[in-house]
């Protein structure tokens, strides 16, 4: 396991309006929102102003960023017009952008009717940008991959020591607890698991003794009738819905199962061994790096394969 250096992002200290620019749904998933939170809390502690620019699609965890205390405000569409309009009417300095249907050409276009404004990018695929800052906080990221892809002058924020952890995996991270009686299990598949997973993984388990799962999921899981009913009456099943102890689950956990996602840059933090699934094609390059480096992961799920991996461990 790497070692991993978790670097602060520095802040500007004169009052800013900030807008947050990300969207969460069954399909989309909840990963943008919940790392935006992250850096939303971090600005929000020097004194900005933070609203979040969002659609109100099916399975949104939007109120969540009401929980955090932002502001919210419920966009129709991805397209230039109806943002543009919103930064000048909040008179915002700084926008962050995580959205992949954002893409360089508005980008550039909101820089050109908007030249003080700040633009921020979260990206995960080496996409082309137009902005002036760009922060890819997973751990595969390299500077070097974005030659030519952003503005000369775009500051590159690359790699392990910017993953976006929330406090609670700071403060874990090195808390020791007993060693468990049972093999126990981490299993996360995104919050909205749009590929309904977590009923298969459980069923390949199932075939091993004296095991223990703790399986996170959240209200965004448009399966999670059909999951809540697969578990019931199995008692080596904990399901634990929108949990806000997530880091301790983990450090408690022997294996997770999990997508070569953001989640996976916490398991890295944590430092538990796992096995990845890729479920998504933004996946990828997470995926392609856990190979490269001997790590357990599945280009797709095959309940065969992923028994055999389990049986070598368990053995």
């Amino acid at each position: 396991m790497m070692k991993l250096y978790h670097k602060k992002i520095k802040m500007s200290s004169k009052t800013k309006n900030i807008l947050f620019r990300a969207d969460s749904s069954s399909t989309i998933g909840t990963g943008h929102i919940m790392r935006d939170l992250v850096l939303a809390k971090k600005y929000a502690q020097k004194g900005h102003n933070i609203i979040f620019a969002t659609q109100n699609l099916d399975g949104n965890i939007n109120h969540r960023i009401l929980e955090a205390g932002h502001k919210l405000q419920i966009l129709k569409n991805n397209k230039f017009k109806e943002l543009n309009k919103l930064i000048k009417k909040l008179n915002i300095d700084k926008i962050v952008i995580d959205h992949y249907k954002i893409n360089y050409k508005i980008e550039k276009k909101l820089k050109n009717k908007n030249s003080a404004l700040k633009i921020m990018v979260l990206d995960d695929l080496y996409d082309r940008h137009y902005c002036d800052i760009l922060l890819n906080h997973n751990i595969y990221a390299k500077k070097k991959k974005y030659k030519n892809l952003v503005p000369k002058n775009c500051k590159l924020k690359c790699g392990a020591k910017y993953i976006l952890l929330r406090d609670e995996f700071i403060k874990e991270k090195n808390k020791i607890y007993k060693p468990n009686k049972k093999f126990t299990f981490f299993i996360a598949m995104g919050g909205a698991d749009t590929s309904n997973l977590n009923p298969k993984i459980l069923k390949v388990l199932s075939t091993f003794n004296n095991i223990k799962v703790h399986l996170v999921t959240t209200t965004s899981n448009k399966h999670l009738k059909e999951l809540k009913k697969y578990c019931k009456n199995k008692k080596w099943v904990k399901l634990h819905i929108n949990s806000t102890k997530i880091a301790k689950l983990m450090r408690k956990s022997d294996l997770a199962i999990v997508t070569p996602s953001v989640t996976l840059n916490e398991i890295y933090f944590i430092g538990i061994d796992f096995i990845a699934i890729k479920t998504a094609s933004n996946q990828q390059f997470m995926y392609d790096y856990l190979k490269n480096n001997d790590y357990k992961a599945m280009d797709k799920f095959k309940s065969n394969k992923l028994g055999k991996i389990l049986y070598k461990i368990l053995k």
